[in-house]
């Protein structure tokens, strides 16, 4: 076992320590290529399937897009990423409203608390802006390529050379049948 002195801080008197053990067992080809499999098994097994992360959205996550128009709309923000035609966040997308912006948005369904996101539906739809919501806030924003789970993103009006334009074309068109005002409470 060994013991690596990372830093220290003199004004606070900590010092922070990392042991390393280090693992000297000698493995065959064979064992350590069935221990990458087993690895990448467990994480293909950790990965969430569509159905069960629509059952963390919440309320007002209407229209909820299909399993195929969500992954249109994540291969749609990860084109749009590449090309700069994006504003991530709320902040960021609420900025961009205000200045006059049009495009799509797309939605995160499962943020929590609701508050966060709450007022944005109404603004976008003062603006005819469509919106659409996808399931999962981890996967939007590994989409607009950040780390961080990303809760709404705006995909500008694209330009003519934009390569996804025939993905923007079908969101838009999916988002613009969804009428907020014909969907009746449940009670």
């Amino acid at each position: 076992q060994t013991t690596i002195l990372l830093g220290s801080n003199i004004r606070l008197n900590r010092v922070v320590l990392i042991d390393i053990t280090a693992d000297t067992t000698a493995t065959t080809m064979g064992e350590d290529k069935k221990k990458r499999e087993s690895t990448s098994s467990q994480t293909a097994v950790d990965a969430k399937t569509y159905e069960e992360r629509c059952e963390a959205i919440n309320v007002i996550a209407q229209p909820l897009a299909n399993k195929k128009s969500t992954k249109k709309a994540h291969k749609l923000v990860k084109k749009a990423a590449s090309a700069k035609h994006i504003r991530r966040g709320v902040k960021e997308v609420v900025k961009g409203l205000r200045k006059g912006e049009t495009g799509l948005a797309i939605l995160a369904g499962d943020i929590y608390p609701l508050d966060v996101i709450s007022h944005l539906p109404v603004l976008l739809e003062e603006k005819d802006i469509p919106y659409i919501f996808v399931p999962s806030k981890q996967d939007l924003g590994a989409a607009a390529s950040t780390k961080r789970p990303t809760s709404v993103v705006l995909i500008k009006k694209p330009k003519k050379d934009f390569e996804g334009q025939d993905l923007y074309d079908a969101l838009m068109e999916e988002a613009k049948e969804y009428d907020p005002v014909a969907i009746s409470v449940k009670r």
